[in-house]
């Protein structure tokens, strides 16, 4: 007889049946195997909120299979993931199979190799309850609220619309951006440069930074007429240095990443979506066929918000690095880094890792799928800079008085670039990067080589990205890492927000639902509150609250608030204001709206019912066909993908990933479409031309 070892994904069994070797039998529960019903709500409020469980329909086979293997194997292993949610499938899976509580038959795998694996097999415990239990909070909170209010949304907006209690409140979020956009009134201000010169002859600019006893807050250019009177004062007024700062600064690498900073990066640096980034590191985590090593893990557990990295992966690093770089390269001590919420980390699983570092990206990249490349060396990238010497910077700053006027300049150099030679972290906020400064000293003669002057104007906030919207949920508490992705997803296939490029944007829908749930569920849509849920969910993970009288107390006023609700809007129903467009309908000329059914947006006549002319939305790019020189609309694929086509489909055929231009191709006379990424560049994709032409980012 053998052991059954049980894991959630299938794509594990074959990597981990490897290094078990024989007296293993290894099967996947594909995920859950018991969950709520999704016909009722499938909780008893009456007695203490106890779950009903049901085994999922679509696994009938797969728990039949499940029980004739416990039953012929020698013992049963529970290896499901290590969180909450695997915690929970473990629980499911010993109910299932009749397992005891109190059995030593749960382990954990942090990373899906030869030597996770065997570590985790030497530590076999009970399953941890308290998680089981923060998980079955959180299921029945969600499916409460959920439930609850979703039926609320059919009959005062419409049909088909969700709420949820990290969802609604994450589209406030969106939507109080988008009201400070549109509430914003652009002030005016003007800027003064200097263009300056080192008597050794260096340039530099110097910008106009305040006024003789005016503090730099308080000074501000406000017109052209202020200006011109600045700049009258200044004319023919020598420059002279008063203030000389000379430094060294130490900037250190970015920590390894945990699941909401992989999320944020990646989103930066390679335009993946949350959802992407998450499964694309599972896979990388459940191992992928090798070339002359099978199947093997590359990375370690993706979801975990601790920065601990082990003792092993230290040493391996380093090795590495002096190999690769030379000891002044290798930071051999300890960093302190600011950790989010540090009540909440949870110190079971190392940072985001490579399991090994040799596997280098370009060794294993034809093993990889492009996607499975890109992910893999960004983790690969910032693990092994995590471990390298800071980058040394030599910096100035100089303040110089013209007349009765304050200019400033700072800026540095590189003295020894540090972990900068294999990655630098991004960012959402665009910066003015420093520049390097000329050799001065107080002594320094200055001459003004000219004078410049801006209008500008202060800017809105700008509306949320995906990296910057996970940054915010994560700073203020909202849901946990492993459920942004699911979030964003939620948020978007039920209309609430749009993808605009890069930006999300709360559509008429999102603004109507939210300004209903702050009216009649404030609570719900509150950013501490959803942040003191987390922090209460934490507290039953860790045995500190009892999940049941938690709920209890949510519930009160929540049903309290609903049963308002009812009563205020009874008989009421909101409309959804229409999006106008410029498309007049050739029926009645009236300007056409954009409306949403079952099978996406299209376009309307608000004359209905008198007037019932519907179109298909249409977006025209820059460009002609290649293939035949009609028109080339914008379509999104099945998966949500952008690409583009002939206006006449199937009849020509043309489609491409690349974005069209008005650039001609100077070889044969089409126009040029413009691939992204690492080797950017316009190309003809005329038949038989092969034009290219490279450009930069």
């Amino acid at each position: 007889m053998s052991k059954l070892l049980i894991v959630e994904s299938p794509t594990k069994v074959k990597t981990i049946r490897k290094y078990l070797g024989n007296g293993y039998e290894v099967m996947a529960s594909n995920g859950h195997v018991r969950d709520l019903p999704k016909s009722s709500l499938g909780i008893d409020i009456q007695r203490d909120f106890r779950p009903q469980y049901i085994n999922i329909l679509s696994k009938a086979k797969l728990i039949k299979d499940l029980k004739n293997a416990a039953q012929k194997s020698d013992g049963v292993i529970l290896a499901t993931d290590p969180d909450r949610e695997g915690e929970a499938i473990a629980w499911h899976l010993a109910v299932l199979l009749g397992i005891p509580m109190d059995q030593l038959n749960r382990v954990t795998f942090g990373e899906i190799t030869k030597k996770g694996i065997e570590e985790g097999m030497k530590h076999p415990r009970k399953i941890d309850l308290d998680l089981f239990d923060a998980q079955q909070a959180r299921r029945v909170l969600d499916r409460i609220v959920g439930y609850k209010l979703s039926p609320f949304l059919w009959k005062k907006v419409r049909r088909g619309l969700s709420a949820g209690r990290v969802q609604s409140v994450t589209v406030r979020l969106l939507v109080d951006r988008e009201k400070e956009i549109q509430a914003f009134v652009p002030v005016e201000y003007w800027t003064v440069e200097a263009l300056l010169k080192t008597e050794d002859g260096g340039q530099f600019t110097a910008k106009l930074r305040t006024k003789n006893g005016v503090k730099p807050k308080d000074f501000t250019i406000r017109n052209q007429a202020e200006c011109e009177a600045v700049l009258k004062e200044l004319s023919g007024k020598p420059f002279r240095i008063s203030d000389l700062k000379t430094g060294t600064h130490k900037r250190q690498p970015a920590p390894p990443f945990i699941t909401s900073t992989l999320q944020q990066e990646a989103s930066r640096k390679l335009g993946f979506t949350s959802g992407k980034t998450m499964s694309t590191a599972q896979s990388l985590y459940e191992g992928v066929e090798l070339e002359g090593e099978g199947q093997t893990g590359l990375i370690t557990y993706m979801r975990t918000d601790s920065l601990r990295i082990s003792d092993e992966a230290i040493a391996a690093a380093k090795n590495y690095l002096e190999r690769q770089y030379g000891k002044k390269y290798v930071f051999d001590g300890k960093r302190t880094y600011r950790q989010g919420r540090n009540e909440s980390v949870q110190d079971a699983h190392e940072a985001i890792r490579p399991t090994n570092i040799e596997l280098t990206p370009e060794k294993v990249r034809s093993s990889l799928t492009p996607d499975q490349y890109k992910l893999y060396k960004l983790i690969w990238d910032r693990f092994l800079a995590s471990r390298m010497a800071d980058q040394i910077q030599n910096t100035m700053s100089v303040d110089l008085v013209s007349g009765d006027y304050i200019f400033h300049a700072s800026g540095f150099s590189v003295a020894f670039d540090g972990f900068t030679v294999l990655y630098e972290e991004s960012s959402d906020d665009k910066k003015e990067q420093p520049t390097e400064l000329p050799p001065m000293t107080m002594q320094t003669g200055i001459t003004l080589e000219e004078m410049r002057h801006q209008q500008k104007f202060t800017q809105p906030p700008q509306r949320y990205t995906e990296a910057s919207l996970i940054k915010t949920l994560e700073e203020n508490g909202i849901g946990r890492p492993s459920t942004y992705a699911p979030t964003i997803s939620t948020i978007i296939e039920r209309g609430y927000v749009e993808r605009s490029q890069k930006a999300l944007i709360p559509t008429p829908l999102g603004m109507v639902v939210t300004d209903l749930m702050i009216q009649e569920f404030p609570e719900i849509v509150d950013e501490k509150f959803s942040a003191d849920m987390e922090k209460q969910l934490d507290e039953v993970e860790r045995g500190g609250v009892d999940w049941k009288q938690m709920i209890a107390t949510f519930y009160d006023g929540f049903e309290e608030q609903l049963s308002r609700a009812e009563s205020e809007m009874d008989g009421k129903r909101l409309e959804v204001p229409a999006e106008e467009t410029d498309v007049i309908c050739e029926k009645c000329g009236r300007k056409m709206v954009i409306k949403s059914g079952k099978f996406g947006k299209f376009l309307a006549c608000p004359g209905f019912p008198e007037c019932k002319n519907t179109k298909r939305i249409v977006v025209e790019t820059k460009g002609t066909c290649p293939k035949c020189g009609s028109k080339i609309l914008q379509k999104k694929s099945k998966a949500g993908k952008t690409f583009y086509a002939c206006e006449k489909g199937k009849e020509c055929g043309f489609m491409s990933w690349y974005e069209p231009t008005d650039k001609i191709c100077p070889k044969c006379g089409s126009s040029l479409f413009r691939r992204r990424g690492k080797s950017p560049a316009l190309l003809c994709q005329k038949e038989g031309c092969g034009y290219i032409e490279a450009v930069t980012k």
